[in-house]
């Protein structure tokens, strides 16, 4: 009678634990997928914001500095409420360094290119990046040239021809645009490429923090210095300014951090090459503005690229849900007041789907022992599938949001 009910206890188990994990699982990756296009829609419309910031008088150096200084405080704010704790010692120097001199270029080029062409081609010239990043990590020799790589710089340099050779790009504005564009993805490739050497524990939104601040005081300074800041003929130019920072800074910050938590930095990445699309749609919805078809095929190309570089390393892992977290991941994603056994602690949904039906079914302390085992076998011997066949030796900045959270 005991075995009976020992056997019939697993068999219910079995059919049962897959629809309590599957279903938390399903739930978080539609909120990760919504949260990481709310993110990219609020980065893409961050043209239209600086356009409006431009025709209500502002200039490039005062509008970055508002916009850097409300994202800041705000930023603040929040790390106040989560008690993150601080970069400190080299990574909070690297953290300064990445503000005060990669952001700073970055926004700085990136919005004085809006300035001058139009914000669909400036947003395409951008999405140079990935595949320029790539080159810096094969240079550096932290990924080898598989054909995977290849493929996408193909197509991002194919994109970028189509792009310029379409012509609409003549004059010395225009070009003056185009090179501050490209200047813009150079400087966000080197930022990501430097960042990506940062701890892993660290709090992102204490980094961004910290980056955010530092890029305000840069660019107020070398403003003061230039006698470049002052403030704006309509005084409704400050809204703008306001929505910058709010809908373009902050929330899409906080919506790519929860995002890429759920669905995995590989599909953030994907999800997020809805940004160009959305800053082509909104700019041409308010100002008309319109890609030749060549450019659009070539936008098209650039894009592409982003989803060659993905759509593989996303095919041969699993959910994050079901990965078995490294100590440092289950410690950066714990609350900050949470104390040390709980983050230690087993029950991880990785070590319930790997648990005997039995395991997971059984009252009382020993689910805590039996877990406890699981989980330091799986984490000695990792299981199949979970590294792709075409990295041998990956790192843990696989992991990391696609796009960081100090973006545009």
């Amino acid at each position: 009678m005991a075995c009976g009910g020992l056997t019939f206890c697993s068999v219910t188990a079995t059919f049962s634990a897959p629809s309590a994990v599957s279903t938390p699982i399903a739930r978080s990756a539609r909120r990760g997928t919504v949260l990481v296009l709310v993110s990219a829609t609020g980065f893409g419309m961050s043209a239209v914001f600086a356009k409006q910031a431009y025709a209500a008088g502002f200039n490039v150096p005062t509008m970055l500095s508002g916009r850097f200084v409300l994202a800041a405080v705000l930023l603040w704010a929040v790390v106040a409420w989560r008690r993150a704790p601080l970069p400190r010692g080299r990574a909070l120097a690297v953290c300064v360094g990445l503000g005060a001199l990669g952001y700073a270029l970055q926004a700085g080029f990136y919005f004085g290119a809006l300035a001058q062409i139009d914000a669909s081609l400036t947003a395409l010239l951008l999405y140079a990046y990935p595949a320029l990043v790539t080159v810096l990590a094969i240079a550096l020799r932290r990924e080898r040239p598989d054909r995977r790589r290849l493929a996408a710089l193909g197509c991002s340099a194919v994109g970028m021809l189509l792009m310029l050779g379409a012509g609409g790009v003549g004059g010395a504005a225009a070009t003056g645009g185009v090179l501050l564009a490209l200047g813009a993805a150079v400087a966000y490739a080197l930022y990501l490429t430097v960042s990506a050497g940062l701890p892993a524990g660290l709090d992102i939104f204490a980094v961004t923090a910290v980056v955010c601040t530092s890029a305000a005081a840069s660019l107020a300074a070398a403003g003061l210095a230039t006698g470049t800041l002052h403030a704006p003929h309509q005084a409704s130019g400050w809204v703008w300014i306001a929505l910058l920072a709010v809908v373009s800074t902050v929330v899409p910050i906080a919506g790519m951090f929860v995002g890429v938590r759920d669905v995995g930095a590989s599909a953030a990445a994907i999800l997020s090459c809805a940004e160009p699309a959305v800053t082509v749609a909104t700019t041409a919805l308010v100002y008309g503005e319109r890609l030749s078809p060549m450019q659009a095929l070539g936008g098209l190309a650039v894009v592409s690229s982003v989803a060659v570089l993905q759509l593989r390393r996303r095919a041969t892992r699993p959910h994050p849900a079901l990965q078995t977290p490294e100590p440092a991941t289950v410690a950066a994603t714990a609350p900050a007041d949470a104390p040390a056994e709980a983050v230690a602690a087993p029950g991880h949904p990785a070590d319930l789907a790997d648990a005997p039906a039995e395991v997971v079914a059984a009252p009382g302390r020993g689910v805590r022992r039996r877990l406890a085992r699981l989980s330091r076998r799986a984490r000695s011997a990792p299981a199949a599938g979970t590294r792709p066949p075409t990295d041998p030796a990956p790192n843990r900045r696989d992991q990391r949001a696609p796009h960081h959270p100090a973006q545009r």
